[in-house]
């Protein structure tokens, strides 16, 4: 196999993480609403984790990119 295509094949493994991302965030925010839907009492105490989980699921996302990036122009 060439050293470009495996960079090419390395590169869109690393960016399926991007998509996960994605879902995690979708997933973050639904569990909220459901929450809070249940229960809008508690959905003032519950919106600083639904910050960090949205941070959280981001950064991977971003991590994830980022190692695309890395994998196509630099190596």
């Amino acid at each position: 196999m060439e050293l470009e295509a495996a960079k090419m094949i390395g590169a869109g493994l690393a960016a399926i993480g991007v998509g996960a991302a994605a879902t995690g965030v979708g997933n973050v925010f639904g569990s909220f609403l459901e929450g809070a839907l249940r229960n809008p009492a508690a959905a003032d105490a519950e919106q600083g984790r639904l910050f960090i989980g949205f941070a959280a699921a981001e950064l991977l996302g971003l991590i994830a990119f980022t190692v695309a990036i890395l994998i196509l122009f630099v190596f």
